[in-house]
């Protein structure tokens, strides 16, 4: 018979106020309150770190890390939600044709002026959601394409998605925590 030992340390699990999409809903509230879910899941995702640890590389040689994943999903909400969809003229951030890549690689600034202005470009979506029908549509800069915000709203959840999973290596790299 062979003895069970627990493991010497069980890893962290966050937790965190977040709202679960409503499980009947309309169109605009079902993929308004998705989003706002994994919004709400990347911020949990970052909550009790240090700067430097936002800052931390997963593993070389990759450039991964939350706070370079704050910057892209930062950078995300405007060209989409203001640039492409309301059409506003504003620059890109964290982004340039001869630098792609700044929102990973350029990790300079403030990590607290960057929440600062995720929360912004997430409120302004927000904004821009809640005065829009779901047939509303954008233009896609690079194709003149029109899209629908429905189409958007799908595209912004499986970005967040795809980008939550990421976090969740890099967290638990960091500290060993795990979860939401």
């Amino acid at each position: 018979m062979t003895e069970h030992t627990a493991p010497a340390s069980v890893p962290a699990r966050l937790t965190g106020a977040r709202a679960d999409p409503a499980l009947v809903a309309d169109e605009h509230q079902a993929l308004t309150e998705s989003l706002e879910y994994y919004r709400r899941t990347f911020e949990l995702k970052c909550e009790g770190l240090t700067p430097s640890q936002l800052s931390e590389r997963s593993v070389p040689p990759s450039t991964l890390s939350l706070h370079g994943l704050l910057r892209h999903l930062t950078g995300v909400e405007r060209w989409w939600f203001r640039i492409q969809f309301a059409g506003e003229d504003l620059p890109n951030l964290y982004y340039s044709d001869d630098d792609p890549e700044q929102d990973f690689d350029s990790l300079d600034g403030d990590v607290g002026e960057a929440f600062s202005l995720w929360h912004a470009e997430c409120a302004r979506a927000r904004e821009i959601v809640a005065g829009a029908s779901m047939d509303q549509t954008g233009t896609r800069i690079s194709t003149g394409e029109p899209f629908t915000l429905r189409w958007l709203m799908l595209r912004m959840i499986g970005e967040y998605a795809r980008h939550i999973g990421q976090a969740d290596l890099v967290r638990e790299r960091i500290d060993g925590a795990t979860g939401e």
